[in-house]
């Protein structure tokens, strides 16, 4: 069953088209990430389906029922901001009731839920303390809390994570994921991490310049990405610039090896996008998708190594290996080396203004390394050491 609906919604801020005919669905008890560089419209599209902002056009059901025009407070949803949005001069306990009270919910059942939902989410020594006498981590559940109060049947988080240190992140996302497996509800999770979208969702809306890029499982957008931008966005991929061989993308003195260059024409100018830990070094010189690079720059980063490499047309890309990976005797700074450049994803090049945006600017011959993060939806490319 599905659990959200959402059919060619669009929305205008006066000349500025924020959203632009999105439709997607998301299933029931499921988590859905809507994933994408900021001034994506993802947090415009979680507000229209929230009753926050009203769409200009398209529709919005939930859990079945139409709620385009539906008042907020009609649309039982759970909204989890950012920056928490908790009364400071409230307690725990009572942030986390706070929406049972405004419901006239009984004295008796809202003590029962709350101390239900602060065993839950771990905070029941800390129920009678007040939002500033907390770490954030635990201030953004306290927030989640409240949002589940109610019941919801639809749980949105924007970028819940956003205002935290990475270990604290890393740390949540692992409770979330615990914590939706215990109670099933529908939820739709806006970020820009890709990790983050990657590690939590059954499935994963990408969304660029209002658009809906790709829709598709954690592994579909990663390794089979639809369009360009999704290649570029969601991981780190060195772009290089090449063309069609035989059936085959030749790169410098080399091809790659991968997907999507088929239906290509003989000499088309493409782009391959190969991620840093599909090259290996060393490989045979005379097989597929072999080229031949120097080593420009080696940083050991304990388990695995990151190699700056030139290639002979100077194209410069990154490559990611594990050190049990790198050749033996071991490999210096200045040497000249084979690459297998593997599981490549072709793109015929289109010259169109602003076409490149998240791809990063590369060495003399060529585009680079595509930046993932927020520089990922810059209309100019952002250079990636």
């Amino acid at each position: 069953m599905t659990g959200i609906v959402v059919d060619r919604l669009n929305k205008n801020f006066g000349s500025f088209r924020a959203v632009a005919d999105v439709s997607f669905e998301a299933e029931e008890g499921k988590i859905t990430a809507i994933l994408g560089p900021s001034g994506s419209g993802k947090s415009t599209v979680l507000r229209m389906i929230a009753g926050l902002e009203r769409p200009d056009a398209g529709r919005i059901s939930l859990a079945g029922e139409e709620q385009t025009n539906a008042p907020v407070q009609e649309r039982r949803v759970g909204f989890v901001f950012q920056h928490y949005a908790l009364f400071r001069h409230m307690t725990v306990r009572e942030n986390v009731g706070f929406g049972l009270r405004v419901r006239k919910v009984g004295k008796g059942e809202t003590v029962k839920r709350v101390d239900e939902l602060l065993k839950l989410v771990q905070l029941a020594p800390w129920a009678d303390r007040y939002p500033d006498q907390l770490s954030g981590g635990q201030r953004q559940r306290v927030a989640l809390a409240r949002a589940l109060a109610p019941r919801p049947t639809v749980l949105l988080l924007d970028e819940p994570f956003g205002a935290l240190d990475a270990r604290v992140r890393q740390d949540l996302r692992r409770w979330l994921d615990d914590l939706h497996a215990e109670l099933g509800v529908t939820s739709l999770l806006v970020t820009h991490d890709q990790e983050e979208a990657l590690e939590l969702a059954n499935e994963v809306v990408v969304m660029h310049q209002g658009r809906v890029e790709q829709v598709g499982s954690p592994d579909d957008v990663y390794n089979r990405p639809a369009t360009r931008f999704v290649a570029g966005f969601v991981g780190a991929a060195n772009v290089l610039e090449g063309s069609m061989d035989g059936g085959r993308v030749r790169v410098a003195d080399g091809w790659t090896s991968g997907d999507g260059g088929d239906e290509l024409e003989e000499g088309a100018r493409v782009h391959a996008y190969v991620r840093p830990h599909e090259i290996s070094i060393g490989g045979d010189p005379t097989r597929l998708g072999s080229t031949t690079a120097v080593i420009e720059r080696i940083t050991n980063l304990g388990w695995a190594s990151k190699l700056r490499l030139r290639l002979t047309d100077g194209q410069d890309l990154t490559a990611d290996v594990s050190n049990d990976e790198l050749p033996v005797p071991p490999v210096a700074e200045g040497d000249r080396v084979h690459l297998d450049l593997r599981n490549a994803k072709v793109f015929e090049v289109e010259d169109t203004p602003g076409h490149y945006a998240g791809v990063g600017a590369g060495g003399a011959g060529g585009p680079g390394v595509a930046a993932n993060g927020d520089g990922a939806g810059s209309d100019e490319p952002a250079i990636v050491a």
